[in-house]
């Protein structure tokens, strides 16, 4: 009982009598400000479980053992996998770089082992963007597609954790773009590109417009998004700019020849009458009256000695 008065007198006692949470990425930063349909694609790429391709799951909760016939439960637990920078180059199928231990010799230790899945270059075909590509694929990759009837089917059908892959998420979200587009790429031959819509539509019903646009992004590039909208959005006009054609209306109201008249284009501060302000400045500061009040005043004029 004193414990928990304890933590009550400290500034975060209430969070920490049910355990400390150590704040996330979506809970800091920019990465707060991303919107739900990028966590959307996060937990389905990071937080949902893939399908199992390094071992067989058991369909069963309980099992008898071999030797001892003793009944203990089942556990499907996934091995631990290392996606290599490679892998997101290329499209892998799900898999990835296994770490474990061998033993090569009974009398000696075991030894640190990698297993590396085995990879070739392939050409693949995708309808809706009408483009050969030739990327780093496995056997199981190609034999997915094959399943599926189709490279598009193939990443329309799977899960971004299936896909694995940042180039796979990629070419994802470009097909789905190019379906929300109506195929441009058929643009020319309208009687296939129907044909390739009414295969197609049937994907974009699981997502908005905003979730195809956030879509496929890695953490980095989804801040480095974010940032280039807030940017473009706000705006921000440099304080140079923005005082300089505050003096020139004011010298313009006061009725001084050198800084011009007052035009209606110009009576708002625009970055594009910048250009007017400067000659008008020049012309100002070119004055040979050493005893004006604005030549005293700027202090970036040329002084007379």
């Amino acid at each position: 009982m004193p414990q928990r008065r304890l933590m009550c007198l400290i500034w975060q006692g209430a969070s920490l009598l049910n355990g400390f949470k150590r704040p996330g990425r979506f809970d800091k930063g920019l990465g707060a400000q991303l919107p739900d349909a990028y966590k959307k694609f996060w937990r389905e790429w990071k937080l949902t479980k893939p399908a199992a391709v390094h071992y067989i799951p058991k369909e069963s909760e309980w099992e008898r053992d071999e030797v001892t016939h003793a009944i203990k439960p089942v556990q499907n637990m996934p091995l631990p996998l290392i996606d290599t920078p490679e892998s997101h180059q290329g499209i892998w199928g799900g898999e990835a770089v296994i770490k474990g231990f061998q033993k090569r010799h009974q009398t000696k230790r075991r030894v640190p082992h990698f297993w590396v899945p085995t990879l070739r270059r392939s050409v693949v075909h995708s309808q809706v963007l009408n483009e050969y590509m030739s990327v780093v694929v496995t056997e199981r990759t190609l034999e997915q597609i094959h399943e599926c009837h189709g490279f598009d089917h193939y990443l329309l059908k799977n899960m971004a954790c299936d896909l694995r892959s940042a180039l796979a998420l990629k070419l994802k979200r470009e097909v789905l773009k190019a379906l929300q587009q109506g195929c441009p790429a058929w643009a020319a031959e309208p009687k296939q590109q129907e044909e390739v819509l009414k295969e197609y539509n049937k994907y974009l019903a699981s997502y908005t417009p905003e979730e195809i646009d956030w879509y496929g992004h890695t953490f980095p590039e989804a801040i480095r998004k974010l940032r280039n909208e807030i940017q473009a959005a706000e705006k921000v006009l440099p304080h140079k700019l923005e005082f300089r054609s505050k003096l020139i209306e004011s010298l313009r109201e006061a009725g001084i020849k050198e800084a011009g008249k007052l035009d209606s284009k110009e009576a708002l501060p625009n970055v594009e009458h910048k250009d007017a302000d400067i000659e008008a400045l020049t012309k100002l500061e070119s004055t040979t009256s050493s005893s004006s009040w604005l030549s005293k005043m700027n202090p970036f004029g040329k002084k007379e000695t």
